[in-house]
Parts: C-alpha cells; structure tokens; sequence
C-alpha cells in the first residue's frame, strides 16, 4: 500500500511539469499577451481588433515606454527565465499576483470560492440526495412503470442543458411570475438582515441556479445506482439469504446496498472536493454570479497568465490527490481489491 501511494505521489510531479509546461508553450504564440491588452486600453482599442486577431495596441508607444511595460509584467526576460521563476513559485506554493486587479491569486481564489461552494455543494447535496434513493427505487421495480416513467424524466433532464433550464427559470418564476429575483447571490441590504432573513435570503438568491445545475447532473448516478442494485441482486448470495428466510428489506439493505454502493462511494471524495472547487461559467454569467469559473474565462481573455496558470496548477494538484483518495477508498470500501 504504502509503495504504490509513494509511486502515485511521485508521479504527480511530472504530469503537473508536463500540464504546466504545455499550458505555458500554449500562451507563449497566442496573439495579445498582456503587454498589448494593457496598451489597447489605454489607447481605447479595448483589446483584438474586429475581423483579425493581430494587436495594434504598441504602435507608436515610446520604445523605452514599452520596455517599462514589459519590465512591469516580467516580460523582459527570456521564455526559459519566466517558466524557470514560475516553477519556483508554484513548488512554494506562491501563485503569483494578478496582472490586472492587483491582487494575488490566492486573494482571489478565497473570494470567488463562497459562490462556487454554493453552486458546488448544494448541487452535490441535492444530487446524491435524489440519485440514490432514486436509483434503488428503479432498480426494485426494475420493469414496472414508475421505472419506465422516472427513466423518460431522467433522460429528459440530462438532455436540457443547465444554461437552457436556466434561462427558462429566469423568464418564467424570475421575470414573469417575479417569485424570484434575477442576479446575485444576496440581496442589497444583506448587512441589515437577521440571521433568520439572510437564511431566507440566501436560499431565496441560490433556488434558481441550483435548481438549473441540479436538474441533469443526478442522471448518471440515478442510473449507476439502478444498475449496481440490479446486478447484485442477482447474485448467489442474494439467493441464499432469500432462501434462508431473511426478511426483503434486510437482503436489500443489509447486504445488497452495501456492496452496490460501492462504485457510488467512490466518487465520493472527487464530487465532494469537486463541489468546493466547481465553476460553471454559463449559469455564473447567467444568474450574475461572481466565482471561480467567470474568474477563469475572464482571466483567459484579458490574458492574465498569473491567474490562468496559478489556478490550473492548484486544480491540477487538487485532481490528482482527489484522484488518489478514490483509489483508495476501493480499498477502504472493497477489502478485496489489494494494489500490489
């Protein structure tokens, strides 16, 4: 155990080099770094021209101006120079600080993490909560109607994409019936509220956009569980223990839904740091949401490498040891799976 957790471990550090290295090789021939967006807007342009992709933003900028510029973003040093100090930070764990909001990146992470573990968590809550109980259901009355009928709503549900739902529940219970309120995780006058109101008011702002990210993301595992349940249900020892007299409840709960949950259990650790961690920039834009994944597309676009390489080598190394924790939770959960 303890040899094949060291080889994991170890081999972490080449597949985050290599994430790092292509993602750096990446930005290094993408037009409009942030040397140009910075002169773009001071010059008005507001970044790529329409119709091209080329940057006019240094034309007729002072040749010494423009190498302050560069100095200022680190830029006057060769590729090898910046991926060389960049490694360096990351192995103390120093993210860098951002180029345009004059913060570090770790600054910004902790900010915009609040609304991601609101979308993240109560997804994931509301998801398992559902799919599981869902999925034994199915698979007891597997052929029976309230199976064929509960499988339409769930192919139904996986195949409306989340930003569609959402913007069908902003029309309807947003502007429409005005049940709910249309941006933002808070009302204005949060600050004023009692600890009861902000309770209220908080599930009030998160109602719509869990509900659009919800709807479809509990298909797979309603359907995992249905078929987990069906396959070990036809197993011997479930045969055995009916045959001994052992009451129906008992067979499926005490002995069917321990080893049918199995595969569920195991993407518990990935789902749950994932909920901390998860950005959908679709809903966040749509529901006006500040988070982690409107960080990452802004970030991309103004071309603020601190922010697009300290996130990915946080969520990298965040994938790779959730990753590693699932592994070994088979072990955990199934005695008989042995690594060596």
């Amino acid at each position: 155990m303890m040899s094949y957790i060291l080889r994991r471990l170890l081999l972490m550090i080449p597949t985050l080099l290599g994430v790092l290295l292509i993602t750096f090789a990446v930005i290094q021939f993408v037009p409009g770094g942030p040397v140009e967006q910075y002169l773009s807007e001071a010059k008005g342009f507001g970044g790529v021209e329409s119709g091209g992709s080329s940057y006019r933003g240094n034309q007729g900028v002072d040749p010494k101006r423009l190498e302050q510029i560069k100095a200022l973003y680190g830029f006057d040093k060769p590729a090898h120079e910046r991926l060389l100090q960049m490694l360096g930070q990351f192995a103390r764990f120093d993210l860098g600080k951002s180029f345009f909001q004059n913060k570090d990146v770790w600054s910004l992470v902790v900010e915009k993490l609040p609304v991601s573990i609101s979308l993240g968590l109560w997804t994931f809550l509301i998801s398992y909560g559902i799919a599981v109980p869902l999925g034994v259901a199915k698979a007891v009355r597997a052929g029976t109607r309230f199976d064929l009928v509960t499988t339409l709503i769930i192919l139904v549900g996986y195949a409306i994409p989340g930003f569609v739902l959402g913007v069908a529940l902003l029309v309807i219970f947003g502007g429409q019936l005005q049940w709910f309120p249309l941006r933002g995780l808070t009302s204005a006058n949060w600050d004023e509220l009692s600890w009861g109101a902000r309770i209220v008011d908080y599930l009030w702002h998160i109602t719509l956009p869990v509900t659009a990210m919800v709807f479809g993301s509990f298909a797979v595992t309603a359907m995992l569980t249905k078929n987990s349940f069906l396959e070990e249900i036809r197993k011997q020892y479930v045969l055995t223990a009916r045959a001994k007299g052992l009451d129906e409840n008992r067979v499926l709960w005490k002995h069917v839904f321990r080893n049918a949950l199995i595969p569920i259990i195991t993407g518990f650790p990935s789902a749950f740091i994932g909920a901390f961690f998860t950005g959908s920039l679709l809903i966040e834009t749509l529901f006006s949401l500040d988070g982690l994944g409107l960080l990452s597309y802004e970030s991309v676009i103004r071309r603020d490498y601190p922010v697009v390489l300290g996130t990915l080598y946080l969520f990298t190394l965040i994938g790779l040891v959730t990753k590693l924790v699932s592994d070994l939770c088979y072990v955990w959960v199934d005695p008989r799976v042995k690594f060596e």
